[in-house]
C-alpha cells in the first residue's frame, strides 16, 4: 500500500518536523524487491525469525524513500539509537500492520501501539502519578464505553513514555518512576510530560492521534 499518512508541522522558522505512516499490506517479496539495504541491515533482516518483523523492517525503509532518504543514510549508535548522517533527528516505530518514522531538526521520538485490553493488566508497571487522573472502569469488557476510554488513555500514556525513552535512551530510566504524564483530554490530542531522572528534569510536548485500532504518539523535547 502507498504511504498511509503524512503529518508536517513547524514550531519555529528554523525547524520542520515530518511524520510518515505506512500501512503494511505488501508481501515480504514485494517490499524486499523495492528497497536496498546496507550489508549490515541485510544480515539483520535475514536473521529475523518473524516475517511480520521483516515486513515491518522493510516498510520503514519504504518510509525512508518517501522522505528522500535510503538505508545508507541511517546509522545506529552504541546504544541502538538511530541517527541520520545529515544531522537530523529520527525515530522509528512499528506495530503489527503499521510502521512510522519522525524526522526533524528538533529532538523527537515516536511510538505506535495497538489498543488492546491487555494494557489494563500491566498498567501498574508503567503508571503511578497518572492514576490520580485516570478513572478506572467499574465494569469489565472491552465493549463498555468507560473501559474503552481507559484503554485509550493508557495507550497514550504508554506511547508517550516509550517515545520519551527513545529520545533519552539511557539505562536506568523507569517508565513508572521517572516519566510523568500530566492529565489530558483525548479530544485535545496533546499532553505535557516530564522526565525526572537523577538530577535531570526535561519537559516534552506529546502529540497523539488514533489511526484505525492503533494510537500514534510523538514527542518533542522543550
Amino acid at each position: 500500500m502507498p504511504l498511509f499518512k503524512t503529518i508536517n508541522f513547524s514550531r519555529s522558522a528554523e525547524t520542520t518536523t515530518q511524520i510518515l505512516v505506512w500501512k503494511i499490506t505488501e508481501s515480504f517479496e514485494q517490499l524486499n524487491n523495492e528497497v536496498q539495504l546496507t550489508e549490515k541491515n541485510a544480515l539483520r533482516l535475514s536473521g529475523m525469525k518473524s516475517e511480520l518483523h521483516q515486513r515491518a523492517f522493510l516498510s520503514v525503509r519504504k518510509l525512508f524513500q518517501e522522505a528522500n532518504y535510503t538505508d545508507f543514510d541511517l546509522f545506529y549508535d552504541e546504544f541502538g539509537k538511530p541517527h541520520l548522517h545529515d544531522g537530523k533527528h529520527i525515530s522509528i516505530t512499528h506495530s503489527h500492520d503499521f510502521s512510522a518514522i519522525i524526522i526533524s531538526e528538533e529532538t523527537v521520538g515516536i511510538d505506535i501501539e495497538l489498543r488492546r485490553e491487555k494494557i489494563i493488566r500491566i498498567a501498574d508497571k508503567f503508571c503511578d502519578s497518572e492514576f490520580q487522573f485516570l478513572s478506572r472502569p467499574e465494569t469489565s469488557g472491552f465493549g463498555t464505553e468507560n473501559q474503552q476510554e481507559y484503554i485509550r488513555k493508557l495507550t497514550v500514556i504508554w506511547g508517550a513514555k516509550e517515545a520519551i525513552f527513545k529520545i533519552r535512551n539511557e539505562k536506568g530510566i523507569s517508565f513508572k518512576d521517572h516519566i510523568k504524564v500530566q492529565s489530558f483530554d483525548l479530544e485535545n490530542k496533546k499532553v505535557n510530560t516530564e522526565l525526572h531522572f537523577d538530577s535531570l528534569i526535561k519537559d516534552f510536548n506529546i502529540h497523539f492521534e488514533e489511526i484505525e485500532n492503533f494510537t500514534l504518539v510523538y514527542a518533542l523535547e522543550n
